[in-house]
C-alpha cells in the first residue's frame, strides 16, 4: 500500500503529541499508584536503594525527557548581562553587610580582605567547574543535575537537599539583617526594638521579626508573577548598588586612616589561623553565584551566556569585596566595628551619622536584590529535584502562563518566612557554609571524573582511587593545621597531594576537549577547588558539624522512605508507557484514510 509522505509526517506528530501528554499525565497517575503501594514498597527498600541510588541519566534525557515533566517550558528571555546582573546582585549585600563586621572583630581583624581574597579564590575555581557543567546541560538543577548525571541519584539529591537548605537558611539570616539597616536607615541603633520578643521561647528563637517576613513574602509574590521582569528589577537595583558600594569604597578611604590597618595588634592581630578561619565565614558571602547556573532553562544561548554570567560576577563582587573590607577597617579599628549593621554604625562614629542612614538605606536595597537572586535559584533547584521525583511531583510545575515554578516559588517562600520569623543570624551561618562547602566540593570532584571516565572513557577505578587520596591528603593536611602542634602533617600532605595530582596527570589521558567551554589546566584547578572546599570546611566549629550531621540523617531518612520509592515506581511507570504509548502506526494510517 503506498502512504501518502504527509500521512507519514502526520502519524510522527501523532506519536509526538502522546509521548508529550502520556509524559504529562504521569505526575497524577504515579502519585495514585504511590500511595496505594507505598506499606508493599517500604519491604522492598533493600532491593530499590540497590537500583535508584547509583542509576544516572543522561545530558540528553536531563535536558529532553525529564524537563517534560514540568508541562511546560520556562521562557527563554534572558541575556548575558542579565546573568552578569543576576549574580552580582544575589552575592552584593549578603557577604559584605552581614558577616564582615563581625568576621573583622572577632576572627580576621584588619586582614578580613585577605580572609575575602581566599575566599574568592575558592569561589572562582569552584565557580569554573559549574561553569563547565552548566554549559554542558544547561537545565535548571544546577549542582543537582550535574551531579545526578555523575555519580547518581544519591549523591544528587543529597546536594540538591544541601543546597535548598543552605538557600532558605542564607535567605532567612539576610532577611534578618534587611530589618536592622532599615532601622540604621532611620537612626534606630537597636534593631530588636523594631522585633517582637516572645520570652517563652529559646534564646536566639525569641525575638519575632515581622518586618523580614514581609519582604520574604513580598518577594515570593513578585518572583511568581515573571523571571524577566524581576530580572530587570534586579538589574536596577544592582546598578544603583554598585555605585552605592563606590560611594562607601571612595568615602571609607578619603576619611580612613592606614593606621587603623595594623593598630592595635597589627594587620593579622588573630595570626594567619584567625584569617583562614574568617575566609570560611565569609564564604557564605559568595553563594549566589550558583543560582545564575539554575537559570540556564531560561537563558538565550546558554554556552556564550553562561561563561560571562557566572565567572564574570565572581571577578566582580570579590574585588567591590576587598575594597569595601578595606574601607570599613580603614574608617574604624577592628576591635571599634560593630557587629550588627556595621558599615552605618562605623560611619556614625566618624561624625557622618547622615551617611550612616544613607548607608543604611542602600544596603537594605542591596539585601533585596541578593533576595530576589537566591529566592529566583532556589525554587528552580526545587522544581528540578521535583521532575525527577525525589520530592512531590506538584512542586515541579511550570505556570503556562508566567512560566515560572510557581508551587515551589510559593513552598520555599513561606518555609523561609517562617525561618526569618524566629532564628537569629548567628545560629545559621555557620551550617550555611558547611553546607555550600560541601557542595562545591562534591561538583569538583564530578567533574572530574566525568571528564576522565564518562567523557575519555578511561577505567573508573584509577580515577576514583586519585579523588580518593586527594580527599584524605587534604583532610590530612587540614587536621594538621587545626591540631597545631602537628606541623610535620603540613608538608607532607601538602607533597603527597601535588605528586599524585602529576601522576594522575601523567598516567590517565585526558584527549578531548568540549566544543564550546571547559576548564583550564586539568586537573590542578579542580584539584585546588577540591583542597581549598576541604580546608574550610575543617576550620568550621565542632557545633556546625553535629547540626549538619542531624541534617544530613533527616535527608537521608527521607529519601529512604519517600524518594527511591518514589522514583522507583516513575521509572517502573515511563518505562511501561514508552512500550505502550503509541499504537500500530498501520492502524492510524488506515483511520487516516478513512
Amino acid at each position: 500500500m503506498h502512504i501518502n509522505p504527509h500521512l507519514k509526517l502526520l502519524t510522527e506528530s501523532h506519536k509526538t503529541l502522546i509521548s508529550v501528554t502520556n509524559m504529562a499525565t504521569i505526575p497524577s497517575t504515579h502519585n495514585k499508584a504511590f500511595s496505594f503501594n507505598y506499606l508493599q514498597s517500604l519491604s522492598q527498600i533493600p532491593h530499590r536503594l540497590r537500583k535508584r541510588m547509583l542509576a544516572t541519566w543522561t545530558p540528553d534525557q536531563e535536558l529532553n525527557q525529564v524537563r517534560l515533566r514540568s508541562g511546560a517550558d520556562m521562557k527563554r528571555k534572558l541575556r548575558w548581562y542579565d546573568l552578569v546582573a543576576l549574580g552580582i546582585g544575589g552575592m552584593l549585600g549578603v557577604g559584605v553587610f552581614v558577616t564582615t563586621g563581625r568576621v573583622a572583630r572577632n576572627d580576621s581583624g584588619p586582614s578580613v580582605f585577605i580572609s575575602y581574597i581566599i575566599a574568592g579564590i575558592s569561589a572562582l575555581l569552584s565557580s569554573l567547574c559549574y561553569t563547565e557543567f552548566s554549559v554542558q546541560i544547561p537545565v535548571a538543577g544546577g549542582a543537582f543535575s550535574y551531579l545526578r548525571v555523575t555519580f547518581g541519584e544519591f549523591v544528587g539529591y543529597f546536594a540538591g537537599a544541601n543546597i535548598l537548605m543552605e538557600y532558605v537558611l542564607s535567605n532567612a539570616a539576610v532577611a534578618r539583617s534587611f530589618t536592622e539597616y532599615v532601622c540604621s536607615a532611620f537612626g534606630v541603633n537597636d534593631p530588636n526594638s523594631w522585633r517582637v520578643e516572645v520570652h517563652g521561647l529559646l534564646e536566639g528563637y525569641n525575638k519575632l521579626d515581622f518586618i523580614a517576613v514581609a519582604i520574604v513574602l513580598l518577594l515570593t509574590l513578585c518572583l511568581c508573577h515573571s523571571t524577566k521582569e524581576s530580572s530587570i528589577l534586579n538589574l536596577i537595583m544592582t546598578i544603583f548598588h554598585v555605585v552605592f558600594f563606590g560611594f562607601i569604597i571612595i568615602i571609607g578611604f578619603y576619611n580612613g586612616s592606614v593606621d587603623n590597618l595594623v593598630k592595635p595588634g597589627g594587620l593579622a592581630p588573630y595570626g594567619v589561623r584567625g584569617v583562614l578561619d574568617g575566609a570560611a565565614i565569609v564564604y557564605f558571602s559568595y553563594i549566589g553565584y550558583d543560582s545564575v547556573s539554575t537559570l540556564a532553562e531560561e537563558i538565550q544561548n546558554p554556552p556564550v551566556s553562561l561563561p560571562v554570567g557566572i565567572i564574570g560576577s565572581v571577578l566582580i563582587v570579590s574585588a567591590l569585596y576587598c575594597l569595601m573590607a578595606l574601607a570599613l577597617c580603614m574608617m574604624v579599628p577592628y576591635n571599634q566595628i560593630a557587629e550588627k549593621a556595621s558599615y552605618s554604625m562605623a560611619f556614625q562614629k566618624i561624625g557622618w551619622k547622615w551617611a550612616g542612614n544613607v548607608v543604611g538605606a542602600g544596603a537594605s536595597l542591596g539585601i533585596v536584590a541578593s533576595l530576589l537572586v537566591a529566592m529566583l535559584g532556589q525554587a528552580r533547584y526545587l522544581c528540578v529535584i521535583g521532575r525527577a521525583r525525589l520530592v512531590p511531583s506538584w512542586l515541579s510545575k511550570v505556570h503556562p502562563s508566567t512560566g515560572t515554578p510557581l508551587n515551589a516559588t510559593l513552598f520555599l517562600g513561606i518555609c523561609t518566612a517562617s525561618i526569618a520569623l524566629f532564628t537569629d543570624l548567628d545560629i545559621v551561618i555557620e551550617i550555611i557554609s558547611i553546607g555550600t562547602l560541601l557542595v562545591f566540593y562534591l561538583v569538583a570532584n564530578a567533574l572530574i571524573y566525568r571528564k576522565y571516565v564518562i567523557t575519555n572513557k578511561n577505567p573508573p577505578f584509577r580515577t576514583l582511587f586519585f579523588l580518593f587520596l586527594l580527599t584524605s591528603s587534604a583532610i590530612g593536611f587540614s587536621i594538621s593545621w587545626k591540631l597545631k602542634q602537628q606541623w610535620w602533617g603540613l608538608p607532607l600532605f601538602g607533597g603527597i597531594i601535588i605528586t599524585i595530582t602529576a601522576f594522575f596527570q601523567y598516567m590517565v589521558p585526558c584527549l578531548g576537549r568540549p566544543s564550546v567551554w571547559s576548564v583550564p589546566f586539568m586537573p590542578w584547578l579542580a584539584v585546588i577547588s577540591i583542597f581549598l572546599n576541604v580546608f574550610l570546611m575543617t576550620t568550621l566549629k565542632m557545633l556546625s558539624f553535629q547540626r549538619f550531621a542531624i541534617w544530613a540523617c533527616l535527608i537521608t531518612v527521607f529519601y529512604v522512605l519517600y524518594g527511591v520509592h518514589s522514583t522507583f515506581e516513575a521509572e517502573e511507570m515511563e518505562m511501561e508507557m514508552a512500550v505502550n504509548e503509541v499504537p500500530d502506526p498501520s492502524i492510524q494510517l488506515t483511520k487516516l484514510d478513512v
